[in-house]
């Protein structure tokens, strides 16, 4: 029987030269086809978050498809990180940079109490800049990031390096 990681690698189809030339894109999108895998890989991430979170934070958009689910079956709720403009108001916002040029996402404010204990869900860490900006934003609201966690790392990137001030509990399914 093949080990969650191996199916995951399994399905996980690699686009060459997308979005640009000379770029291996992961699509993750077969994973959603098998609804078995799809229920492994929250039950995966669930195991390790309980009664460590108090809510659970999606980043837009792929982190929602996930992210929901994790905090439904841990019974916390569940906080969308938006685009900005995305979300009516009260929001605060977090700008970050990305390669050429600037984002900023935001989230209700009213959502995320003081003290509450964060788990920043997303689909890919890449350069880990959505997600440091995230956690910022959860800092703001006056909650605490104790644990982040993405399906597939591209450790290349180092994306690591810019969550490990927030929490060291990062926690991904697979390593390209």
């Amino acid at each position: 029987m093949s080990t969650l990681q191996e199916k995951i690698n399994q399905t996980i189809v690699d686009v060459i030269d997308f979005p640009k030339e000379g770029i291996v894109y992961k699509d993750i999108t077969p994973l959603f086809l098998n609804p078995d895998l799809s229920d492994e890989i929250v039950d995966a991430f669930v195991e390790k978050a309980k009664g460590k979170v108090d809510i659970v934070c999606g980043i837009e958009s792929r982190g929602f498809l996930y992210g929901i689910q994790i905090a439904q079956k841990l019974k916390v709720p569940f906080v969308l990180i938006r685009k900005a403009g995305k979300l009516p108001p009260p929001t605060i916002s977090q700008s970050y940079d990305l390669e050429y040029g600037q984002a900023t996402i935001e989230v209700n404010s009213n959502y995320i109490k003081d003290g509450a204990r964060v788990l920043i869900h997303d689909d890919v860490l890449a350069t880990g800049g959505t997600a440091e900006a995230c956690a910022k934003l959860v800092e703001k609201c006056g909650g605490k990031t104790t644990q982040f966690s993405f399906i597939v790392d591209l450790t290349f990137l180092n994306g690591k390096d810019k969550l490990t001030s927030f929490t060291t509990d990062i926690i991904t399914l697979i390593e390209y």
